[in-house]
Protein backbone atom coordinates (compact mmCIF):
# COMPACT_ATOMS: atom_id res chain seq x y z
CA UNK A 1 0.00 0.00 0.00
CA UNK A 2 1.23 3.44 -0.90
CA UNK A 3 1.52 6.58 0.94
CA UNK A 4 -1.68 7.81 -1.53
CA UNK A 5 -3.97 4.71 -1.18
CA UNK A 6 -3.56 5.33 3.11
CA UNK A 7 -4.61 9.04 2.07
CA UNK A 8 -7.10 8.46 -0.17
CA UNK A 9 -8.89 5.69 2.24
CA UNK A 10 -8.68 7.22 5.74
CA UNK A 11 -8.17 10.95 5.27
CA UNK A 12 -11.16 12.29 7.45
CA UNK A 13 -11.96 9.01 8.86
CA UNK A 14 -14.26 8.45 11.88
CA UNK A 15 -12.97 7.39 14.95
CA UNK A 16 -13.57 3.95 14.33
CA UNK A 17 -11.72 4.25 11.12
CA UNK A 18 -8.99 5.81 12.63
CA UNK A 19 -8.50 2.91 15.27
CA UNK A 20 -8.63 0.76 12.53
CA UNK A 21 -6.01 2.34 10.34
CA UNK A 22 -3.94 2.87 13.79
CA UNK A 23 -3.77 -0.56 14.50
CA UNK A 24 -3.15 -1.58 11.10
CA UNK A 25 0.23 0.48 10.45
CA UNK A 26 1.29 -0.10 14.41
CA UNK A 27 0.99 -4.09 13.19
CA UNK A 28 3.16 -3.79 9.97
CA UNK A 29 5.66 -1.37 11.20
CA UNK A 30 9.05 -3.02 11.94
CA UNK A 31 9.95 0.58 14.35
CA UNK A 32 8.26 2.86 16.18
CA UNK A 33 5.89 4.73 15.07
CA UNK A 34 5.77 8.46 14.99
CA UNK A 35 2.67 10.00 15.74
CA UNK A 36 4.33 12.94 13.15
CA UNK A 37 4.96 9.96 10.30
CA UNK A 38 1.80 9.18 10.41
CA UNK A 39 0.03 13.11 10.41
CA UNK A 40 1.32 13.42 6.91
CA UNK A 41 0.31 9.85 5.86
CA UNK A 42 -3.24 10.92 6.79
CA UNK A 43 -2.75 14.44 6.22
CA UNK A 44 -4.26 15.52 9.55
CA UNK A 45 -2.96 17.63 12.79
CA UNK A 46 -0.16 15.20 14.92
CA UNK A 47 -2.41 16.20 17.94
CA UNK A 48 -5.31 14.48 16.90
CA UNK A 49 -2.93 11.20 16.02
CA UNK A 50 -1.22 11.46 19.32
CA UNK A 51 -4.55 12.00 21.17
CA UNK A 52 -5.81 8.79 19.08
CA UNK A 53 -2.76 6.57 19.70
CA UNK A 54 -2.81 7.52 23.77
CA UNK A 55 -6.70 6.58 23.48
CA UNK A 56 -6.08 3.31 22.38
CA UNK A 57 -3.01 2.58 24.64
CA UNK A 58 -5.26 3.70 27.64
CA UNK A 59 -7.77 0.71 26.37
CA UNK A 60 -5.41 -1.57 25.80
CA UNK A 61 -3.97 -0.84 29.38
CA UNK A 62 -8.18 -0.70 30.91
CA UNK A 63 -8.97 -3.83 29.37
CA UNK A 64 -5.94 -5.83 30.11
CA UNK A 65 -5.88 -6.77 26.52
CA UNK A 66 -2.50 -9.72 25.91
CA UNK A 67 -0.66 -7.08 24.54
CA UNK A 68 0.07 -3.18 25.38
CA UNK A 69 1.15 -0.12 23.22
CA UNK A 70 3.70 1.95 24.34
CA UNK A 71 5.52 5.10 23.87
CA UNK A 72 9.46 3.97 22.73
CA UNK A 73 11.81 5.80 21.15
CA UNK A 74 10.22 8.40 20.09
CA UNK A 75 7.39 6.52 18.66
CA UNK A 76 4.52 4.10 19.34
CA UNK A 77 5.22 0.48 19.05
CA UNK A 78 3.05 -2.66 19.82
CA UNK A 79 4.57 -5.37 22.92
CA UNK A 80 2.93 -8.19 24.54
CA UNK A 81 1.68 -7.69 27.84
CA UNK A 82 4.70 -8.54 30.96
CA UNK A 83 2.26 -10.98 32.65
CA UNK A 84 2.23 -12.90 29.70
CA UNK A 85 6.21 -13.14 29.60
CA UNK A 86 7.36 -16.84 31.39
CA UNK A 87 5.10 -18.30 28.31
CA UNK A 88 6.16 -16.55 25.53
CA UNK A 89 9.79 -16.83 26.54
CA UNK A 90 9.32 -20.92 26.38
CA UNK A 91 7.74 -20.52 22.88
CA UNK A 92 10.52 -18.08 21.64
CA UNK A 93 12.97 -19.86 23.47
CA UNK A 94 14.14 -22.47 20.89
CA UNK A 95 14.45 -19.89 17.88
CA UNK A 96 15.77 -16.89 19.87
CA UNK A 97 19.60 -16.80 18.92
CA UNK A 98 20.31 -13.17 19.48
CA UNK A 99 19.48 -13.18 23.54
CA UNK A 100 22.20 -11.25 25.26
CA UNK A 101 24.73 -13.44 27.39
CA UNK A 102 24.86 -12.77 31.03
CA UNK A 103 28.69 -10.45 30.10
CA UNK A 104 27.18 -9.15 27.15
CA UNK A 105 24.41 -7.67 29.65
CA UNK A 106 27.06 -6.30 32.01
CA UNK A 107 28.77 -4.45 29.87
CA UNK A 108 25.59 -2.77 28.52
CA UNK A 109 24.58 -1.92 31.93
CA UNK A 110 27.60 -0.52 32.39
CA UNK A 111 27.21 1.74 29.06
CA UNK A 112 23.74 2.50 29.81
CA UNK A 113 24.34 4.17 33.06
CA UNK A 114 27.33 5.29 32.42
CA UNK A 115 27.48 6.42 28.35
CA UNK A 116 29.85 7.51 26.95
CA UNK A 117 32.51 5.16 28.51
CA UNK A 118 35.55 3.82 26.93
CA UNK A 119 36.31 0.17 26.35
CA UNK A 120 38.76 0.64 29.55
CA UNK A 121 36.04 1.84 31.11
CA UNK A 122 33.85 -1.17 30.72
CA UNK A 123 37.16 -3.18 31.87
CA UNK A 124 37.72 -1.69 34.86
CA UNK A 125 34.05 -2.05 35.89
CA UNK A 126 33.65 -5.67 34.88
CA UNK A 127 37.28 -6.35 35.66
CA UNK A 128 37.48 -8.51 32.47
CA UNK A 129 38.48 -7.74 28.67
CA UNK A 130 35.16 -6.70 26.87
CA UNK A 131 36.37 -6.19 23.62
CA UNK A 132 34.25 -9.46 22.18
CA UNK A 133 31.02 -8.49 24.26
CA UNK A 134 31.52 -4.90 23.08
CA UNK A 135 31.59 -5.86 19.43
CA UNK A 136 28.24 -8.14 19.47
CA UNK A 137 26.45 -5.20 21.08
CA UNK A 138 27.35 -3.44 18.30
CA UNK A 139 26.36 -5.67 15.97
CA UNK A 140 23.18 -5.88 17.98
CA UNK A 141 22.61 -2.13 17.35
CA UNK A 142 22.45 -2.00 20.75
CA UNK A 143 25.62 0.08 21.28
CA UNK A 144 27.75 3.04 18.88
CA UNK A 145 30.56 4.95 19.07
CA UNK A 146 29.50 8.52 19.88
CA UNK A 147 32.96 10.13 20.11
CA UNK A 148 36.34 10.01 21.45
CA UNK A 149 37.84 10.81 24.91
CA UNK A 150 41.14 13.22 24.05
CA UNK A 151 42.21 12.42 28.16
CA UNK A 152 42.80 9.01 26.97
CA UNK A 153 44.51 8.99 23.42
CA UNK A 154 41.70 9.93 21.35
CA UNK A 155 39.92 6.52 22.66
CA UNK A 156 36.76 5.60 21.27
CA UNK A 157 33.42 6.45 23.46
CA UNK A 158 30.58 4.53 23.31
CA UNK A 159 26.85 5.07 24.18
CA UNK A 160 23.39 3.24 23.58
CA UNK A 161 21.43 3.93 20.52
CA UNK A 162 17.30 3.84 19.58
CA UNK A 163 17.29 0.61 19.13
CA UNK A 164 18.62 -0.51 22.75
CA UNK A 165 15.33 2.24 23.46
CA UNK A 166 13.15 0.17 21.63
CA UNK A 167 14.55 -3.16 22.92
CA UNK A 168 14.02 -2.08 26.42
CA UNK A 169 10.66 -0.51 26.00
CA UNK A 170 12.49 2.70 27.23
CA UNK A 171 11.22 6.09 25.56
CA UNK A 172 14.08 8.36 27.14
CA UNK A 173 17.61 7.20 29.13
CA UNK A 174 15.95 9.22 32.10
CA UNK A 175 13.65 6.13 32.42
CA UNK A 176 16.14 3.89 33.52
CA UNK A 177 15.76 2.15 36.64
CA UNK A 178 17.37 3.56 39.46
CA UNK A 179 21.09 1.90 39.41
CA UNK A 180 20.33 0.48 43.40
CA UNK A 181 17.78 -1.97 42.01
CA UNK A 182 20.45 -3.81 40.56
CA UNK A 183 22.48 -4.25 43.22
CA UNK A 184 21.98 -6.93 46.01
CA UNK A 185 23.41 -5.20 48.83
CA UNK A 186 24.66 -1.88 49.47
CA UNK A 187 28.02 -2.32 49.63
CA UNK A 188 27.45 -4.15 46.24
CA UNK A 189 26.02 -0.72 44.86
CA UNK A 190 28.90 1.39 46.69
CA UNK A 191 31.74 -0.44 44.94
CA UNK A 192 29.68 0.18 41.75
CA UNK A 193 29.56 3.65 41.97
CA UNK A 194 33.28 3.91 43.36
CA UNK A 195 33.88 1.97 40.29
CA UNK A 196 32.23 4.41 37.91
CA UNK A 197 33.63 7.56 39.53
CA UNK A 198 36.77 6.52 39.37
CA UNK A 199 36.53 6.35 35.54
CA UNK A 200 34.27 9.25 35.12
CA UNK A 201 34.87 10.82 31.79
CA UNK A 202 33.55 13.70 29.22
CA UNK A 203 30.42 14.76 30.05
CA UNK A 204 27.55 13.86 27.36
CA UNK A 205 24.29 15.24 26.20
CA UNK A 206 21.23 13.41 24.37
CA UNK A 207 19.90 14.70 21.25
CA UNK A 208 15.62 14.42 20.41
CA UNK A 209 15.85 10.45 20.82
CA UNK A 210 17.31 10.44 24.29
CA UNK A 211 20.78 8.94 22.62
CA UNK A 212 24.23 10.26 24.55
CA UNK A 213 26.44 12.24 21.89
CA UNK A 214 29.92 13.95 22.10
CA UNK A 215 30.80 16.62 21.21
Amino acid sequence: MTDADVRGGDAGAGPGEMRGVLEALLFVSDEPLAASRVARLLELDESEIDAALRGLAEEYRRDERGFQLREVAGGWRMYTHPAHHPVIEQLVLSWDTRRLSQAALEALAVIAYHQPVTRQGVNAVRGVNSEAVMASLQEKGLVREVGRDRAQGNAVLYGTTRTFLEKFGLNHLSELPPLEEFAPDARTEAAIRDRLSAIEGPEAEEDDDGIAIVD
